[in-house]
C-alpha cells in the first residue's frame, strides 16, 4: 500500500461508499418487496430516510453517544480505505472491530435496559463471527503462500491478489463457505439479526439503537451501508486474480451472494443468541480445520 494508493481509496472509498450501499439497501427493499408479493418503496428512498433523519431535531440521551457513533463511522472508513488500497488485511479486521466497539459502547452510554439488551447481543454477535474473520486472515495468507509457491511466500496484502494465477476461491472453498455462514451476521440478515433488526415485526423497540435518534441514527445507517461495501470486498477477494475476466466474473459473484443474503434474510425466522453462536463456532470449526489441512497436505505434497 503506498501513498497515492491510499489517498485514492480514501477518496473513493468515502464518497462512492455509501452511494452503493444506499443503492443496495434500496434494491434490498425492493427483492424484498418483491418476495413478499409487494410493489416496496421507491429505490432512493433509504437515501430519504437517511435525509430525513439528518434533519430532525437533534436530541441525545448522552452527550457522549454522538461522538461513540461519529468514531464508528469513522474507523469504518479507514478500515475500507485500507483495504481497498491493498493494506493489510489482519489491519483491516482489527480497525473494524474497533469501530463495533464504539457502536456497543454508544448502546451503553444510554443506560436504556433496551439499549442495554441491543449491546449484549452485538458483542454475542461480534463473538459469533469473530473466530471466522481471523481464520480467514489465517487462510488469506496460507492459501497466497500455496498459489505464490515457496521463492514468494504468503502476505496479508490484499493487493497481492492481483498478482495470483487463479483465484483464491480454488484452495479455499471451505474458508468461503464458512464466510458466507457468518456473512449473514455481518450484513445483519435473519436468522442472526439480533441486535439491530431492521423488521419492524421482529422487535417492540428498535435494540442496540432504541435510544439514537436524528443525526446520530442517520450515521449508524450509513455506517451500515460503508460496512456492506467492505463486506462485498472481503467476499471479492476469493474471486480475483491477475487476469482482466476477475472483475467481471467476481461483481457476477458479488450479485449471486448478495441475492443469496437477501433470499436467507426472507425465508428464515429468527433464532437465539444461543444457537447464533454455537452454529457459528461449529460451521467455522469445521470449515477451517478440514480447509486447512487439506491446502497443507497440499503444500507438504
Amino acid at each position: 500500500m503506498t501513498i497515492v494508493s491510499f489517498i485514492i481509496s480514501l477518496v473513493c472509498f468515502t464518497i462512492f461508499a455509501p452511494l452503493l450501499g444506499g443503492l443496495l439497501a434500496g434494491v434490498d427493499r425492493k427483492i424484498t418487496a418483491r418476495l413478499q408479493s409487494r410493489v416496496g418503496p421507491p429505490l432512493l428512498q433509504p437515501f430519504y430516510d437517511v435525509l430525513k433523519l439528518w434533519n430532525k431535531q437533534k436530541w441525545t440521551v448522552n452527550s457522549y453517544q454522538g461522538f461513540y457513533i461519529l468514531m464508528s463511522l469513522v474507523f469504518a472508513i479507514i478500515s475500507g480505505v485500507i483495504f481497498f488500497a491493498g493494506g493489510n488485511f489482519l489491519l483491516v479486521v482489527f480497525v473494524l472491530t474497533l469501530s463495533s466497539l464504539f457502536f456497543v459502547i454508544a448502546a451503553y452510554s444510554t443506560r436504556s435496559p433496551y439499549a442495554e439488551i441491543g449491546a449484549e447481543r452485538e458483542i454475542a454477535q461480534v463473538m459469533s463471527y469473530e473466530p471466522m474473520v481471523i481464520m480467514l486472515c489465517v487462510a488469506f495468507y496460507l492459501g497466497m503462500d500455496v498459489l505464490n509457491g515457496v521463492s514468494n511466500p504468503g502476505v496479508f496484502d490484499t493487493s497481492a491478489v492481483f498478482a495470483l494465477d487463479r483465484p483464491l476461491i480454488t484452495c479455499l472453498p471451505l474458508i468461503f463457505v464458512g464466510f458466507l455462514f457468518i456473512l449473514t451476521i455481518k450484513f445483519r440478515k435473519s436468522p442472526f439479526d439480533l441486535s439491530y433488526s431492521h423488521h419492524a415485526h421482529q422487535e417492540l423497540v428498535k435494540g442496540i439503537s432504541t435510544e439514537m435518534s436524528g443525526r446520530t441514527l442517520a450515521l449508524v445507517e450509513v455506517t451500515h451501508w460503508y460496512e456492506n461495501i467492505l463486506f462485498l470486498g472481503w467476499t471479492g477477494i476469493f474471486f480475483v486474480w491477475g487476469n482482466w475476466l476477475a472483475i467481471p466474473i467476481a461483481i457476477v459473484a458479488l450479485l449471486v451472494v448478495y441475492f443469496l443474503e437477501i433470499f436467507i434474510d426472507n425465508n428464515f425466522a429468527r433464532v437465539k443468541w444461543g444457537a447464533m453462536l454455537r452454529w457459528s463456532w461449529i460451521v467455522t470449526l469445521v470449515c477451517v480445520t478440514v480447509n486447512l489441512v487439506s491446502l497443507n497436505w497440499h503444500w507438504l505434497g
